[in-house]
């Protein structure tokens, strides 16, 4: 239970930190990078995130797939290649010139990771089983989160952080925004339903799509049962990449975690089959290790 906790705080941060930055045009590279192997922490407890103050960026424990993600703004369901790319994690430093802003990181991280690690991939568009997010057949019962005021640079210090324990997942997306699993609980501060589709993805068996049009943000608690909280973890962890022994794998079998369902029904929105054509990034060759900084 505990490794599966940890685990879950790594599987948030690609989802996460694309919602950050979801347009801006061509950019110039990181203007100073560093690529280390992330050291293991030696404890039943992870933080892993995004750090950004001024021109420094730092993105710690992150693997391959992960960083693929981020550079091209799409949940890390949506990259594919070999299964090595979900390995070896690394921390990155750096810099970003002068006038870049961080809606511009994706674009940089993609040199970046073209630079250090030769990666080269493509997009295709698959049609795959997933669940679309939609409004259900309840009145919407969800609580709209207070915009705050406008306040010129607040994007200047940005903190994407996750961490995990035995106590539970905590995500911190910044501005009041966050994510806590624990306690047979799923509960969201100031989200938007394109980041809650994007969370719920991690859970599931195959990718969630928003299509309530709903524009706000939005506060939520999710209760579930004990025995789909724990269905729900070890998903979770397989999906962020990690080798269970085949008892944890055959409490999958017992189908899907209905309870979520239900309280997902309960609060006005549904999640409904479907086979949808999903955007797909897909590693055709990478470096196991960066070349030297």
């Amino acid at each position: 239970m505990k490794k599966l906790l940890v685990m879950i705080a790594i599987a948030f941060l690609a989802a996460t930190t694309p919602a950050h930055a979801q347009s801006a045009p061509a950019t110039p590279a990181f203007e100073v990078a560093s690529i280390r192997p992330s050291q293991p922490s030696g404890t039943n407890r992870i933080d892993v995130g995004l750090h950004m103050d001024g021109s420094q960026a730092r993105f710690g424990s992150l693997n391959l797939k992960e960083y693929v993600a981020i550079a091209y703004r799409v949940t890390q369901s949506r990259v594919t290649g070999p299964d090595w790319i979900a390995e070896q994690r690394f921390d990155i430093r750096a810099k970003l010139p002068d006038g870049a802003t961080t809606q511009q990181i994706p674009e940089m991280m993609q040199s970046l990771l073209a630079q250090r690690f030769q990666l080269k991939v493509h997009r295709e568009t698959r049609n795959l089983p997933a669940y679309a997010l939609v409004l259900g057949k309840k009145p919407l019962s969800l609580k709209e989160a207070t915009p705050d005021a406008a306040q010129p640079g607040a994007q200047s210090t940005v903190n994407v952080a996750a961490s995990g324990s035995a106590a539970g997942v905590s995500v911190d997306l910044g501005n009041g925004s966050s994510f806590t699993f624990a306690n047979n609980q799923f509960e969201a501060k100031k989200v938007s339903m394109d980041i809650l589709a994007s969370q719920l993805s991690r859970y599931l068996d195959r990718p969630v799509v928003n299509m309530t049009g709903l524009k706000g943000s939005y506060d939520l608690t999710l209760g579930v049962t004990p025995d789909d909280y724990r269905i729900l973890l070890i998903r979770s962890a397989v999906n962020a990449g990690v080798v269970l022994p085949p008892p944890a794998l055959h409490l999958l079998e017992g189908g899907q975690p209905e309870s979520l369902f239900d309280a997902l029904d309960q609060q006005g929105l549904h999640l409904e089959g479907r086979t949808l054509p999903l955007d797909m990034i897909v590693v055709d060759q990478a470096l196991k290790m960066p070349t030297e900084n």
